[in-house]
């Protein structure tokens, strides 16, 4: 029977409905590898074996049928395409096809006819996969902005029935539909408005079949972010600086790149850049509000910090009072106390009085700067160290004066005996308060004597030497002098034996004190003897 006739067989028997129905090809798609071969097996039983005139495979890939290879009687045919890669057993109808190409997808169907016409018939399909290669990623942009940029990335890869995957490191990568999103076949990822963590990963795309995967390189794109969080330091951290110190300022902030950082210095753009700023040997021109200014060029981003504030302050060094250069005299002089620094200002001047501070009075005038003292007139009182303490908020400097006002003579007086005998020897002391010490005179009955010294001394008193003794003392710096009298008795040589003294008569006195307590202590040890010697009874 030829070809032919026996396709036509075939067709008839399908038409007349001899064939049975169960098929006889198990469930596909059969999988298959390009380059290697399949066997398309078949359910044919043990007793059928060897039972079949005819076997014929066909195949389908969408063009039409094309005869893949038939067993007759007569002998084998194979179709155009297959000569050298099919081998069919024709007592089973198992067919081996190899090496597989990609064209070899698609329907296969054979058909089976016993001898006693019966046909059977079954229908697969074989899927050829090809392996997966070349997967890549591909990238709209070369850099983002965080917030700006919607970054879509295109995955590639050569192979056959693709599914695609995402993953960030080696976590899936999930769409949320809104910021990430992905195509329905998952080979285009977006990210709309990127952040700067999305794409860090780094970023993977796996191209997978049944039978392998493969990965891209990993793929990291720059987000150019910032600057943000910019924080500005100042040390030392006073306000108030003290002049010819060094401040240094730091700035800070996110940003990637690396933000540029300006200083600004009372509003005005200092041409000094970088995170450092370095302020020696200040001045006071350098007092005011700093703060640093960060840009990125590639967000076009800025961002000032806040403001630092200092002042700069020197120091108060030469401290000196000034004073009267004349001699100063009690209740004539005028004195007048200035206190000056060589450099720095004062916030605060206090004046002291021998480590006390100073109180104003209607004599003593403390200008409404308080950088002068003055005293009129000046009393002894006034004598003293005085301190000008200038205080600014940096340091405190100060300065001393002693002045010292001349006064008197006051409270002269006269110390010696008013009544001494003959021969006795007689001391006459005058004492005065003054300043400068004052110097001293005698008159004797109004007649000046010879001595010019506090003390007035006769060895041994005779009668012509009762009189009337006059002291004067002298200051010749105040031009003042201060006179008293003392009245000197000579008497006869024992005629003031009788008459006691006051010291006489002090002595007298404590004597009896003294021997009245002792008899009466007598007593009381009397009186306590006799009571125990009346209780032994």
């Amino acid at each position: 029977m030829d070809l032919f006739n026996f396709r036509s067989l075939v067709i008839l028997l399908s038409a007349v409905g001899c064939c049975n129905g169960q098929s006889v090809l198990p469930a596909g798609p059969l999988e298959g590898v390009q380059g290697k071969n399949v066997t398309f097996k078949t359910l044919i039983m043990p007793t059928d074996v060897g039972d079949f005139i005819t076997v014929s495979w066909n195949f389908n890939g969408g063009s039409g049928l094309v005869p893949v290879v038939t067993s007759a009687p007569k002998g084998e045919t194979v179709g155009a395409g297959y000569a050298g890669r099919v081998s069919l057993n024709s007592s089973t109808g198992v067919l081996k096809l190899g090496p597989l190409t990609a064209k070899d997808s698609g329907d296969y169907a054979v058909t089976m006819v016993t001898g006693a016409a019966v046909q059977r018939t079954g229908v697969t399909a074989l899927k050829v996969l090809e392996p997966v290669t070349v997967v890549t990623i591909k990238s709209n942009l070369n850099e983002a902005v965080e917030f700006n940029s919607t970054v879509v990335l295109t995955c590639s890869a050569k192979g056959s029935f693709l599914m695609y995957k995402w993953l960030n490191g080696t976590a899936p990568l999930v769409a949320d539909g809104n910021h990430v999103t992905l195509s329905a076949n998952a080979t285009v990822l977006t990210v709309a408005g990127v952040f700067r963590k999305d794409l860090v990963g780094p970023i993977y795309c796996t191209a997978s079949n049944k039978l392998e995967s493969d990965s891209s390189a990993p793929f990291n794109l720059t987000v150019s972010y910032g600057p943000e969080n910019i924080a500005m330091t100042v040390t030392p951290t006073a306000e108030v600086q003290k002049k010819g110190s060094n401040i240094t300022l730091t700035c800070s902030a996110q940003s990637s790149p690396a933000a540029v950082i300006q200083w600004i210095h009372n509003g005005v753009p200092l041409n000094m850049m970088g995170p450092k700023l370095v302020l020696d040997n200040i001045a006071e021109a350098q007092s005011g509000n700093y703060s640093c200014m960060a840009s990125n060029a590639k967000t076009l981003r800025y961002l000032e910090s806040t403001t630092a504030k200092f002042t700069v302050v020197e120091a108060i060094s030469g401290t000196k009072i000034t004073g009267p250069n004349g001699t100063l005299v009690a209740g004539n002089s005028t004195a007048t106390l200035s206190c000056q620094a060589s450099a720095g200002t004062a916030g605060t001047r206090v004046w002291l009085k021998n480590g006390v501070a100073l109180s104003p009075s209607n004599r003593v005038v403390v200008s409404p700067d308080k950088s002068s003292v003055t005293i009129k007139p000046v009393q002894k009182e006034d004598s003293g160290e005085y301190q000008c303490k200038l205080t600014n908020a940096v340091n405190t400097d100060s300065a001393s004066l002693k002045i010292g006002v001349n006064f008197g003579p006051e409270a002269v007086s006269v110390k010696g005996d008013s009544a001494v005998e003959v021969k006795d020897r007689v001391t006459l002391k005058c004492t005065s308060v003054s300043l400068p010490a004052a110097t001293y005179t005698w008159k004797f009955n109004g007649t000046l004597t010879d001595v010019m010294t506090a003390e007035y001394i006769i060895e041994a008193a005779v009668y012509k030497n009762t009189g009337i003794y006059t002291c004067e003392a002298s200051n010749a710096v105040t031009g003042l002098s201060n006179a008293v009298a003392h009245k000197l008795s000579v008497k006869e040589e024992g005629t003031l034996d009788n008459d006691l003294t006051g010291g006489q008569i002090t002595g007298i006195i404590i004597g009896v004190i003294i021997a009245l307590g002792a008899i009466i202590g007598v007593v009381l040890h009397m009186r306590r003897k006799k009571r125990q010697g009346n209780s032994s009874y």
